[in-house]
């Protein structure tokens, strides 16, 4: 699984990434990815070729938590984050590199999806600007009943340097985390943050395990991170 958003990562332009397993797993990473240059066996192209750093996220506390971890590796530089359990049909890369390019204000990605009551969703304004994010609409956020609309905010987040002052704002949620959503409706309502549509299909594979070979039979028919249709 973990390949993959590396893999995006790596096809965005993206060399120098900070990985942030939990305390149980980060022995099995090292020695799977090593410094991030892995080859495949027998010889052939390269799987990756990046300069991994580790950090090691030793009790929940949220995705927005992790991404504090990173201020000394991001060294005042706008970062990209993805989170290790989303796969996508088409990498972003047009999307990220654009960004990079002006990375004053933050971007997230979102998808359509049939159950948006389940996941963190924007909310747009006049001409299709994000005004806000609610989380888990009647849930977790109780100031809508229903979603204000079916898109997703899925796991890549491309933030500027100023997310680390963002992040030390933050209060804990009701379940004691600090939550990503809060980073992404921090923007919103400063008109600092844009959503890009993600195209093809996306895939949380965190969810479960079951979940697991419907993933690998959907990358075995379209394959993963693939250029963008033109």
């Amino acid at each position: 699984m973990i390949y993959y958003p590396l893999q995006l990562l790596q096809r965005a332009g993206i060399r120098d990434v900070l990985l942030v397993p939990g305390k149980g797993h980060a022995g099995q990473m090292i020695d799977l990815l090593g410094d991030g240059r892995l080859a495949p066996r027998g010889g052939g192209d390269p799987i990756l070729e990046l300069d991994l750093t580790y950090k090691v996220q030793t009790e929940p506390g949220g995705i927005a938590q992790v991404v504090g971890m990173a201020e000394d590796f991001a060294g005042g530089a706008p970062l990209v984050v993805v989170l290790g359990d989303n796969i996508f049909e088409f990498a972003q890369t047009s999307a990220i590199s654009g960004w990079a390019d002006r990375p004053g204000d933050a971007r997230i990605f979102v998808k359509e999806v049939p159950d948006p009551e389940n996941f963190g969703v924007v909310v747009y304004g006049d001409e299709a600007r994000v005004v806000d994010i609610v989380e888990k609409a009647g849930v977790v956020d109780d100031r809508y009943e229903q979603p204000p609309s079916p898109h997703a905010v899925v796991g890549i987040y491309c933030y500027p340097p100023d997310v680390f002052s963002v992040i030390a704002m933050l209060e804990p949620s009701s379940r004691g985390e600090l939550e990503i959503s809060d980073v992404n409706r921090y923007y919103a309502l400063h008109d600092r943050l844009d959503a890009i549509r993600v195209e093809g299909w996306w895939e949380d594979a965190g969810k479960h395990w079951q979940h697991l070979g419907d993933i690998g039979r959907r990358i075995g028919e379209t394959g993963a991170n693939k250029a963008a249709p033109r």
